[in-house]
């Protein structure tokens, strides 16, 4: 589960899982329902794969998010889905989706970063929660 919330000038993403892997999945789907109004809409029409390794899990999540951000700025990619593999601070992602169509994708925020500030990864006894915050 996932939930935007308001932060002065920037908008924070909230996520809530039972395992670490879907907190990620989370992540990824929050960020897409920003960039898009309709995520829906967004269809399996090509895969990547993305391996990502950091020193941290807190900063595995951040580059995760760089990651996607990245491949809609630069390549114009929507997510679809996606599956995580965590193994320690390594990330594992299948991803599916497609290039941004405007006749059928709405864009919504403009998210110029992912920041560290008041970046949060926790875990607790009913699993996992962490807050992230974006530049719009």
């Amino acid at each position: 589960m996932f939930e935007v919330f308001e932060h002065t000038a920037d908008v924070g993403l909230r996520m809530r899982a039972p395992r670490l892997e879907e907190l990620f999945v989370d992540a990824a789907r929050g960020l897409t329902a920003l960039l898009v109004e309709n995520p829906e809409a967004v269809e399996p029409r090509m895969s990547w794969e993305c391996h990502l390794q950091a020193d941290q899990r807190d900063w595995l999540l951040f580059d995760w998010l760089n990651e996607l951000l990245y491949q809609f700025d630069v390549h114009h990619r929507l997510l679809a889905s996606c599956s995580v593999r965590l193994e320690g601070t390594q990330l594992h992602a299948f991803c599916e989706g497609e290039t941004i169509d405007p006749a059928r994708h709405r864009l919504d925020h403009e998210v110029k970063a992912v920041t560290y500030h008041d970046l949060q990864l926790t875990e607790s006894p009913d699993g996992w929660m962490a807050e992230v915050i974006l530049d719009i």
